[in-house]
């Protein structure tokens, strides 16, 4: 006996399975954010991975940008970064930490945010002498402390000093693509002469990231990221 397939708003009848599966994945998508386009880009294309080294760096308030470099200051774009609407900024910080133990050049990132937070690889906080937590941008609920220092004032955190947890960007297309969803986990494999896996990558998804993965200068140093022959993302399970 034929069992006839339930009508659904929207899609016209005599359409097989097949078809009616599809447009109700697209349909899916679309009500996660993604446009029906980029769903069909993300089932037939490989997505573009990029793998980034994410040098030590600050964000900041507004307010504290104008404290470190003066009244009416804002951050002045120097180069953008591969995330569209974030720049590295031409404006520098001296960080310090205890028993005056110094870093004199720290990069600000923009744009500003709501709280300031320094992200810090494992090497820089043993030469500071700060016992660095892992934490996902943005987590720094009692992290430490340190002082940052610039051409117009200076202001001390509370909080805020992290090692940022390694962690990768996508969209939903790329997200459907690998199985995966925001707050799950991957690893990350590097091929080459120094080759290695990381393990338990943060996913970050949202409507409209590129694909991109963020290591610290630890990380990318150790395993050559440099001279990689290849890159590949893997749901964990």
């Amino acid at each position: 006996m034929a069992i006839a397939t339930p009508s659904l708003p929207g899609i016209p009848s005599g359409l097989d399975h097949a078809a009616v599966a599809r447009i109700v994945r697209e349909i899916v998508l679309a009500t996660r954010g993604v446009p029906p386009s980029q769903a069909a880009v993300a089932r037939t294309t490989e997505p573009k991975l990029v793998v980034s080294i994410s040098a030590r760096h600050c964000h900041l308030t507004d307010e504290h940008v104008v404290k470190l470099f003066g009244p009416g200051a804002t951050l002045t774009p120097m180069k953008n970064l591969y995330q569209d609407g974030f720049f590295a900024a031409e404006q520098t910080v001296m960080l310090v930490g205890p028993k005056r133990k110094m870093l004199p050049t720290v990069r600000v990132l923009g744009p500003t945010r709501k709280a300031s937070q320094v992200e810090l690889a494992f090497t820089d906080g043993i030469s500071l002498g700060i016992d660095l937590p892992v934490r996902a941008s943005g987590k720094i609920a009692g992290t430490p402390g340190c002082v940052l220092v610039g051409p117009a004032g200076a202001i001390e955190l509370g909080e805020g000093v992290i090692r940022a947890e390694r962690h990768v960007h996508m969209n939903y297309a790329d997200a459907d693509h690998f199985g995966v969803k925001d707050g799950d986990r991957m690893s990350l494999v590097i091929k080459g002469s120094c080759g290695t896996v990381f393990r338990d990558l943060l996913v970050r998804a949202d409507a409209t990231s590129k694909l991109e993965v963020h290591i610290d200068t630890d990380e990318g140093n150790a395993a050559d990221l440099d001279h990689a022959s290849g890159v590949e993302l893997i749901r964990q399970t």
